[in-house]
């Protein structure tokens, strides 16, 4: 248990709901309407908890996000308290037993969430220039591991990918995006909609399909094959195969 996350609970009962695959802790911390999250991050990680923060922060007037409370880092770690959201996680239990809500809630959530975070003001991006000129500096720093890509991408290898990637598709609307647009980060009230998105420290203007590949990518890795059509009904669009293709392949490149 990290010291920092013992220090914010402050003697109230703690609960881990999350572990990423950075190494990253989710914990839970009281009861009630006092209960609030405490995400830890070890240090020398790849993620930014200080850069979540300023991007929940701006978007907290549009739409339901966790709010920051307090954050900080020590020589073991960084760490986000938040206020807490109503629902549950996508993936929990409840709604894993019940994909095709919890699947339609996603897509119906994401679509609101694309229709009400405003373009013009947004000062943060998540272009497609931005995101490969990240994974050039990963490529000639040698930090990409393509044997962690989806088997779809491992046979393309590094070079291929990146000349690949260097012809993008026309952007088909820019939005605001989550930047992490899996079902984990959504969250479903009891009405069965969504009640809120977590995790938001890629979101930036970039095209819709960049979240919208990964959402129904995603659906298969929680829920089993068979249910991006549903999302993408919920949704509101009809399939992109170009599109789709190529945001999953920048996504696998780690940016």
């Amino acid at each position: 248990m990290p010291a920092a996350v013992v220090a914010q609970a402050t003697g109230q009962p703690l609960r881990l709901v999350w572990q990423n695959q950075l190494g990253g802790l989710t914990f839970a911390v009281g009861k009630g309407s006092s209960r609030r999250f405490v995400k830890w991050l070890p240090r020398f990680g790849p993620l930014d908890l200080s850069r979540e923060a300023v991007r929940l922060t701006w978007a907290a007037p549009y739409t339901a996000v966790p709010l920051p409370i307090d954050q900080g880092v020590d020589d073991d770690g960084s760490w986000l308290v938040t206020t807490a959201l109503r629902g549950d996680n996508a993936v929990s239990d409840r709604w894993r037993a019940n994909p095709a809500a919890a699947v339609a809630a996603i897509g119906r959530g994401l679509r609101n969430l694309h229709d009400v975070l405003p373009v013009a003001p947004c000062p943060f991006s998540w272009s497609i220039e931005d995101r490969l000129a990240d994974g050039r500096r990963g490529a000639a720093r040698g930090v990409i591991d393509t044997a962690a890509w989806h088997p779809d991408h491992r046979h393309l290898g590094l070079d291929q990918a990146l000349e690949l990637l260097a012809d993008p598709p026309p952007i088909e609307r820019l939005v605001v995006c989550h930047g992490d647009a899996c079902a984990p980060n959504t969250l479903i009230g009891e009405d069965g909609e969504c009640s809120g998105h977590v995790d938001m420290g890629q979101l930036g203007v970039a095209d819709r399909w960049a979240d919208i590949a990964i959402a129904t990518w995603s659906t298969t890795w929680n829920y089993g094959p068979g249910w991006q059509d549903l999302l993408l009904d919920a949704y509101g669009i009809a399939p992109d195969l170009e599109r789709t293709a190529y945001y999953r392949l920048l996504w696998d490149l780690g940016t």
